[in-house]
């Protein structure tokens, strides 16, 4: 019985940085998808279906905080996870705050493994190796 990839919507707004990290995850398996806007980002998760979103903070247009926060509004159960240079515990927190579930700092070798609603199963395994491949 094949399993099949994990489906990642990215929104990064820097190409350099987007370009790498799909690479990286496409060359480890993951199915990502990683259009150049946040706009983009949003149309998609309204007409597709992805195991995970996986955000930035700062792009242009849209904060990252501002796409969870439209992201929720239609789809509640999708797991969120900011990538994200922002590295203050306000970032962290707003991003908990508008719907996300883990947030990763960029470069990072560890995380919080006690982020608060962390979920368990192919996402928790997601966000494992998503740490150790962007660290």
């Amino acid at each position: 019985m094949a399993t099949s990839k994990l489906r990642i919507l990215y929104s990064e707004d820097d190409p350099d940085n987007r370009e790498m990290t799909c690479l990286i995850l496409g060359h480890k398996g993951f199915e990502i998808v990683c259009p150049d806007s946040p706009q983009d980002v949003l149309r998609m998760a309204r007409e597709d279906r992805f195991d995970a979103f996986l955000l930035d903070s700062w792009m242009p247009g849209m904060s990252g905080v501002e796409l969870c926060e439209r992201i929720r509004e239609f789809d509640s159960h999708t797991p969120i996870i900011f990538y994200s240079a922002a590295v203050f515990p306000s970032d962290k927190d707003r991003a908990i705050a508008a719907g996300a579930q883990a947030y990763i700092t960029k470069p990072s070798r560890l995380f919080d493994i006690g982020t608060p609603c962390m979920h368990t199963g192919r996402i928790a395994l997601f966000t494992i190796l998503l740490m150790n491949l962007l660290a």
